[in-house]
Order: C-alpha cells, then structure tokens, then sequence
C-alpha cells in the first residue's frame, strides 16, 4: 500500500521535504488538523484572522481554504472516488440517478496490506483452494445514514480491531442513490429496490471476478499472495435483508418459514440463494421483469419482492441464507426495543415501570435511569425481573455468540404464553424473531453505525492518514522494507496506548487473583472509636462483629500470607447515614465466606463501613497480619429460593438477614470480613410485588425492601458466574 508513495509523481520532491506540498512537519499538522476539524467556510475564516496575517509572525504557506483543499487533493489517491450516471430504460426519475463509488476490489488490495493491521491479522489457507491460496473474507455493512453508505471490511482483520470505528478497518466503497420514479406509488418500492442492487452490481463487479477466479494481493508484510474473495457476512436491519435477499415482507429472508410461522420456535429450511434464483427464473420464462404490474404480483404469490437481479446471483458461493445471519445490533437490541420492551410496558404499565426503574438502587459504572425507561440497551440488564419468557430473551442476547443460545431461544417459546396472558401481545408472527433461529451472533454494528462521519470530507481523510503514516516514517528513518511493526509510530491507531501518559492504578488483589481492589488514598474519617463508628454508621452489632472476627482470626488466620499486587479495581460505596441517604449509601457485593464444616460458600452481603485498625501513636505493640489489611463490615442476606426452585422467574432471590440480641432487639445480621473475602460487585433488584411504594426512592430502596432478585444480567462477569450453581 505505501509502494504508491514511493511511486507518486512527486515523490521526488518528497526526497528532499517528507511533507511535500507543505513546507515541514508543523504546517502539514496543522493543513491535517484544520480539514480533518473544520468546514470549508470555517478554515476561510481562520486563514484570514489578524493572528494568521500579521507579517511579524510565519504565516501557512497555503494562503487559502482552495490552496488547501487544493494540496490535500494532490496526496496519493489509493482507491479514486468515480461518480457514474444510472438510467432504467423507460422509466424516468424526478432528479437524475448519480452513484459515489469506488472499486471495493482496490479498496479491499489496500485493506489487506494496510501496516497498522500487520499483527492483527491471519492468512489461513482452506482447502478447497488452490494449494498457496488464501481467504480474504468479504464483510459489507449497509446503513440508513445521510448518503446511504456502503461499507466493507475483511475478515482477516482481527474482530476485536474491526469492531472498533475509529480504527478505520471499515471503509466507504459507495454512497446509494436516492430517488423517486416518476411512476405509481405501488411500484416505488421494487424500481428503487433493483436500482440499489444495479449499484451494488457495479461496486462489486471486480470483487466477485476475484471471488470465481482469484487475484493477487499484496499482504502488509510486502509478500504477494493468491487470494480469493467470498462474502461471508452483511450487515444489515431486517428491511434491507428482505430487499438484499429478494424476498416479501411476509417471508423470512433466511429461512422458509412465512408469517404465520414466525413465532412457532421451529427451525425451518433456509432459503437458499439457489433456490430464489430458480424462482425468478420461472417467473422470468413466462413475465418480462419490466412489466412491473404482472411480475410483482407473480413474485409475491411465491414471496418474492420482486427484484430480478440481486447483486449476489453470480457472486461465487454467496447465499443470502448464510451471509445475512444475524448481528447483535439488529437481531437482538433493535428487536428487544421494538417488542419485549413494549410488552413489558403492556404487562405491567409504563408509569409503574418508570417507577421501579427511578427508585433502583445508584451504582457506580451503571447507568440509572432516573427520568424512567428510555432506549439505551442497558434497560436490558435490570428489566429482567418480570416475565420468565422475557429473561430467556436476554439470556439468548447474552449467548449469542456462545453454541447454549438454542436453549434460551427454547425458553422463551415454552414460557412466552404468559406474555399472552398478561395481555402485552396476541400473537408472535414477528420477523425478527423468526431471525433469532438463524442467528450467528458474528458481528456488532454499533461503534460503526454511531461514530461514522456523514460529511463529504471523508473522501480526503483515508489520504491524509495513510500519507501520515508515510511522512512518520521516513522522518524517522524507518524503512519500508523493514519489519513496520516494530517501528511503525503509527500503531497508537490499533493499540490506543500513549505510554508517556499512561498511569498505573494500585490496588490489591485476593488470594485466587481473581478479584482486585482499590481504596481512597484519604479515609473520609481520619480516626474512630468502635463507639463513635456504631453511632455514625448506626451499626449496633459493629462491636460484637469486630470481636468474633479477631477471635476467629487469631485462631485459623495467624499464619496466613496474602499476596500483593497492582491493579486496577471496582468502586464499591459504603456512605454512612446523610439527609440525602437517610440509612446510608451502600453497594452489594458477593463474599466467600467459610462454614462451620470448613468449606467455602457464597453470601451477598451490604457494604456498610470500610476501616483500618490502628494502633494509638506512641504504642509498642504491631498490629497482627489477620488486622493490617483493610476490613469490611457488611450486613448479610440470605437465598431462599433458586432459579430451579422458581423456574417461573429463573432468578436468585434472597432476604434480608436478621439476629436477636439478649433483650430481644431484632437487627440486620452483620459481620467483619478482610476486603480480598470479597469476590463480585453485584446488583440486587427489589422484588416490587403489585406496585412500587410512593415513598421509596433510590436512596433508599435497598433498606426499605426486605427480599430481592439477584440480577445476572447486571454485565458479563456477573452473568457467568450467576448461571451456575454457586451459593
């Protein structure tokens, strides 16, 4: 990819000044920066300021926003920018049809032998190939953004670097037309419809020559390789599958299942590729495919759109029923707003479902919805507490790249009756949830989706980065033809590491280095008595626990050796009693705790306090090892049913926990544990019952409920090691 450097007509003139056409190193930064950040009107703006003019101080060589724009065009153009005018022959559009495009072969050669890639990527040989020959795994994403774009990406470009926008291993290959025929609303729809895969036929052309045959390509290593170049995925809502897929809106773009089978849990046959193709053929053999009336209407008798020529009929090996599977975004979020949410708000009502949302429980690092329920994907994980139907969703979102996903996805079709029953929905005949049978769960859309620039000066940003990297380089004296990896300034785009900026987090970390902690370098309380921490915190036991806690230490913990390691940790709170929090602001966690019978068992337990025990200045006595790591007071809760013993719900559910002192008084059970006891931050979800009490709030909810759910779904950590049987 950067041999077109070298190869550029003024590649002489960058012998002698790397940043050619600008002046140096700061000039070029500062052209980058004012194109990459500013609009054409804004950087005329800049250029003619006082600051910029005056003749005591250096001024840009470029003089104006043209010049500028000007120089940018003149850097290296690796993939050029074509517009091409469409025509359908008698039929006849309001404005004229212009397609932005680029050869997505060209652009797929500058993928693959991109440097900032080099070492995360792999070249796996297969073996229906020819012997040498490699995969270069073909991903489009296609978007409802301004300007309609296309994307690509390959497959050999690790997932964990491709998933991430900014990285730019996505890249703009085209930008659809949009536009209205001058012909009956009724065939709108099917005319714009083939007009996209026209585009796309164009777009691709080269890409599915190298599918059938092969080409070469460079590798970012410099080695040519022989490689072919199958679609193996695009990404895409389920509107744009059914018109990818030519298929009708009552007919699953994957399978063969039709509406009335959307809901009944069976894996249907997939509609094949092959399979649609025969179908229009027939239809073909009898029906012009202009005579939009009569071919429509045959199409859709066999659930066809009726599109003629999909783009993929002679991409080797492409079919729809493979290469449409689904993808986090659509399948699942998308349809968990679209339906689960809203039969949730059926069941239970949106004011009381507002209502519980308000009054849970504020952890740090998640989200609380005050203002109620919205459309951000975290409602997912505390909305769980309702339907069990509604929890096999969420546990099929949360294996969706894991082979137990078909197991939720059988949940909910045995329990989703009782949605019917609380009157949220009549029936299932969903598209979406016909998708899930066939989901794959390869990719994620979102970071793309969300971050993708829409303005027209994307076509100069690839350019500019490409030639930084370049100029970086032979500043440094770098040679290509060295292993760029190791030198190559530029592996901040994939890494994100700024060494010279980076600061390390201390902390502690448990005796099975699983869990890491970190405390405040300043104790909101310098010095307290165990009284004055009794009455502070109101923990009336705080004596008693700390007692039995040294007693038992002293006896099984004496000799005990923990180790110490720097790490980063998880912010627990454990806020005593305030007018904003009356009973204190404190988080939930789970503890090991060792039985009677010596082994280990899981408690939840409440956060109340966080301390250190000191010996008095001056003293001659050492503190004993069990006493010279930071101590927790917590309050105990206690499991009273599990997911087996209420399959209905599936969830953990627990009380509080109480003890009796001598006089009869009945208070929280609590406890001291050393803080590496701990071993997950959890959230508990209050069970509400018919309605939430109007007093209860946030700052409060965890002390004025007395039984809870253990959320499972709160993240990822947390849902694995709640599915197995561990208290």
């Amino acid at each position: 990819m950067l041999d077109k450097l070298e190869d550029d007509e003024y590649a002489y003139r960058r012998k002698e000044n790397t940043y050619y056409p600008f002046h140096d190193e700061a000039e070029w930064q500062l052209g980058k920066f004012l194109v990459e950040n500013l609009t054409q009107t804004q950087i005329a703006k800049f250029l003619k300021l006082t600051w910029v003019t005056f003749n005591t101080r250096a001024r840009p060589s470029f003089t104006s926003k043209d010049q500028l724009i000007g120089w940018m065009d003149t850097l290296p153009c690796f993939t050029e920018w074509k517009v091409s005018k469409i025509t359908f022959t008698s039929y006849k559009t309001t404005q004229p049809i212009e397609l932005i495009w680029r050869d997505a072969l060209d652009v797929v050669k500058q993928l693959f032998s991109d440097p900032t890639f080099a070492n995360h990527m792999t070249f796996d040989p297969h073996d229906h190939l020819p012997v040498g020959a490699t995969q270069v795994p073909i991903i489009l994403v296609t978007g409802g953004l301004e300007m309609h774009p296309v994307f690509i990406t390959i497959g050999n470009i690790d997932s964990k670097v491709r998933s991430k926008a900014t990285l730019r291993a996505w890249r703009c290959v085209g930008y659809m037309p949009i536009v209205k025929f001058k012909v009956h609303p009724d065939y709108q729809t099917i005319l714009q419809a083939r007009l996209w895969h026209k585009c796309m036929d164009l777009i691709l052309a080269n890409l599915k020559a190298a599918a059938a045959e092969g080409c070469f390509m460079s590798d970012p290593f410099r080695y040519i390789r022989y490689v072919f170049t199958p679609l193996i995925a695009h990404v895409c809502d389920l509107p744009e599958a059914s018109m990818i897929a030519a298929t009708s809106k009552s007919a699953s773009p994957l399978t063969m299942a039709t509406q009335k089978a959307f809901g009944d849990g069976t894996l249907h046959p997939p509609r094949t590729g092959w399979h649609t193709l025969q179908l229009i053929v027939d239809i073909s053999k009898t029906i012009d495919p202009w005579d939009l009336d009569k071919f429509q209407k045959a199409a859709k008798a066999v659930y066809l759109s009726g599109v003629h020529m999909p783009f993929w009929r002679d991409w080797k090996y492409a079919c729809p029923s493979v290469f449409l599977a689904g993808e986090i975004l659509h399948t699942c979020h998308k349809f968990f707003f679209d339906h689960p949410l809203n039969w949730i708000k059926e069941a239970v009502g949106k004011h009381e479902l507002d209502a519980r949302f308000t009054i849970q429980h504020k952890r740090v690092g998640t989200r609380h919805f005050a203002k109620g329920v919205t459309h951000h994907r975290d409602i997912q994980r505390t909305i769980v507490a309702f339907i069990r139907a509604i929890r096999a969703l969420i546990d099929f979102i949360y294996l969706a790249q894991n082979p137990s996903m078909a197991q939720a996805l059988a949940d909910f079709h045995s329990f989703k009756d009782a949605i019917i029953d609380n009157g949220a929905k009549e029936d299932f005949f969903i598209p979406k949830l016909e998708l899930l049978q066939s989901f794959c769960g390869m990719f994620s859309a979102d970071d793309l989706f969300s971050r993708t620039s829409r303005q027209s000066k994307d076509f100069a940003l690839q350019s500019m980065e490409i030639f930084d990297l370049f100029a970086l380089l032979h500043s440094r004296g770098a040679s290509l033809d060295e292993d760029i990896i190791t030198t190559n300034p530029a592996l901040s785009w994939v890494s994100r590491v700024l060494p010279d900026e980076a600061k390390s987090v201390h902390g502690i970390l448990s005796g099975d280095a699983l869990t890491a902690f970190q405390l405040n370098v300043t104790p909101d309380y310098k010095s307290l008595s165990p009284v004055e921490i009794r009455t502070k915190y109101s923990l009336p036991d705080f004596d008693i626990t700390l007692t039995n806690f040294i007693h038992h230490s002293s006896q099984s913990l004496r000799s005990a050796f923990q180790p110490r390691i720097i790490m980063p940790s998880r912010v627990i709170q454990a806020y005593p009693p305030s007018e904003d929090f009356p009973f204190g602001n404190c988080d939930t966690v789970l503890i090991e705790t060792m039985r009677d019978d010596g082994q280990t068992s899981s408690r939840v337990a409440q956060v109340q306090l966080v301390f250190q025990p000191t010996i008095q200045r001056g003293s001659n006595l050492d503190l004993p090892t069990y006493l010279s790591t930071p101590l927790l007071y917590v309050q105990y809760f206690h499991f009273i049913t599990s997911p087996d013993e209420q399959p209905e719900l599936s969830m953990w559910t627990m009380e509080c926990s109480y003890v009796q002192d001598n006089t009869g008084n009945r208070y929280r059970q609590g406890a001291v544990v050393q803080i590496t006891d701990v071993t997950h931050a959890i959230e508990l979800i209050p069970c509400f019952g018919e309605k939430v009490a109007s007093d209860i709030s946030s700052a409060t909810c965890l002390e004025r409920h007395e039984r809870f759910f253990l959320n499972n779904f709160a993240d990822k950590e947390s849902y694995h090691t709640f599915s197995t049987e561990f208290a």
